[in-house]
């Protein structure tokens, strides 16, 4: 497996003749995520993020900017979805990336034929809708933080946090596709069946649990043929992009429903996305090896290892939570950041996760989104939910209001954010992920 390439796309000293990319802590030039986004009466379209513009794709089509390869990539990612676009692999990405570098560069050579369609080629993103990325066909969401999952283990097994498959095999369940959700949807408070432990019945109600989960969303790119599985030197090729991801959780639910076969309705009710594919190109300064195993740990099985893998299929971002009560947003205060965690301590890398995902056979399809489990850290600020951050409700978070939160209430808001540092390269970010708490009868 060849490691994506660190070009001149990402030169740290490269600025953009849209002013506002210049420093920008998500979208600078050297990032250049892409969309469907929305203004006004027109339909939603694929676009990139640059700074606090979008640049249009279909009206820089239009004006005959793009040839050969990043044509036939622009061409792929009309329609409304990304997932035409996103089946074309690596080298239409790679293509798309450096004309759009060249275009938006401020030193380009069409720069002032570009001045003169800077009306039509940007967008003030905070005057636009962004929609989801693409048709999502399929869900699956990993259990690949390791600390989340040991925390969660002490909680409900003390003497047993980690069941003996953790450590072989890429554990996961697939969710449901049709409840995965652009950021800023705002979040229904689910109903379900639960059952505390001093009731002889279960109750259906509302759940009173509800809380978040800090992960990373991988989406497919070039999806495989049934009954051929995608090995593991090959699998990152089979990655077109990345985003955050919040799969809201209703723990009351979950525990009463998830024996013998796993979640259900504790899971399936909303699933937030961050709006931006986040391409593996843009992030290839920011790989990372895979951090070595404990001692004792068990080697994973060869159809799973990879060299070039184990060596830079990490990623080194730093993921936020961030939290505001509605008392606090009267108030003026600012959100209460409530954990920030890497997502470099995942046991299992995302080429690792397709490896696994079609061992068996199965097919795998252009924008289909996988989760990487809660990213979770080693230490008390890098939790990545509340179930873990108040020891399952018995050491609540206390706010500045006064107020106290074991788990989510009505009108909670919650926002993700990463972003990739490096001491050689400029940073980028994801945008973000949010997402406000409703009742059922207000969403």
């Amino acid at each position: 497996m060849s490691p994506v390439q660190i070009d001149d796309t990402h030169v740290a000293s490269r600025k953009s003749w849209v002013d506002s990319a210049n420093g920008h802590s998500d979208f600078p030039i050297q990032n250049l995520p892409l969309g469907i986004f929305s203004c006004g009466d027109n339909a939603p379209r694929a676009g990139v993020a640059i700074g606090d513009k979008i640049f249009d794709l279909k009206a820089a089509s239009a004006n005959g900017l793009f040839e050969g390869l990043a044509a036939e990539a622009v061409n792929a990612a009309q329609g409304g979805t990304l997932n035409a676009f996103l089946a074309l692999g690596s080298s239409a990405r790679r293509a798309i990336r450096s004309r759009l570098v060249n275009l938006l560069d401020a030193d380009g050579k069409e720069r002032s034929r570009l001045d003169g369609l800077a009306s039509d080629l940007l967008h003030e993103a905070a005057a636009c809708t962004m929609h989801l990325p693409v048709n999502i066909g399929n869900y699956t969401d990993f259990y690949a933080g390791i600390h989340h999952a040991t925390n969660v283990g002490r909680i409900l097994r003390p003497d047993n946090p980690l069941l003996p498959n953790y450590k072989h095999l890429p554990i996961a369940y697939h969710g449901r596709a049709s409840s995965v959700q652009v950021s800023g949807t705002p979040v229904a408070r689910p109903s379900g069946q639960t059952k505390d432990a001093d009731q002889s019945e279960p109750r259906f109600g509302p759940s009173r649990r509800l809380d978040i989960e800090l992960e990373l969303g991988i989406w497919i790119g070039p999806g495989n043929a049934l009954g051929h599985p995608i090995p593991i030197n090959e699998a990152a090729s089979h990655i077109a992009g990345f985003c955050l991801l919040n799969d809201w959780s209703a723990r009351d639910i979950q525990a009463w429903e998830y024996q013998p076969l796993g979640p259900f309705l504790a899971k399936n009710f909303m699933t937030s996305v961050s709006p931006w594919i986040v391409t593996p190109e843009a992030l290839a300064p920011f790989r990372t090896r895979l951090p070595p195993r404990e001692h004792g740990d068990p080697a994973a099985l060869s159809y799973l290892v990879d060299e070039t893998d184990q060596a830079a299929g990490a990623l080194d971002l730093m993921l936020e939570v961030s939290f505001t009560s509605a008392l606090m947003r009267a108030k003026g205060l600012k959100p209460k950041v409530l954990s920030q965690a890497n997502a470099s301590a995942l046991y299992w890398t995302a080429a690792q996760m397709v490896t696994h995902h079609t061992s068996g056979g199965c097919d795998l399809r252009p924008g289909d989104l996988f989760g990487s489990g809660t990213i979770s850290g080693p230490t008390a600020g890098s939790l990545g939910s509340l179930l873990e951050m108040t020891l399952a409700g018995r050491n609540p978070i206390h706010l500045e209001t006064g107020e106290e939160r074991r788990f989510l209430e009505d009108n909670d808001e919650v926002a993700l954010h990463a972003r990739a540092h490096s001491s050689d390269f400029v940073t980028i970010g994801f945008g973000e992920c949010r997402g406000r708490i409703m009742s059922p009868s207000r969403a």
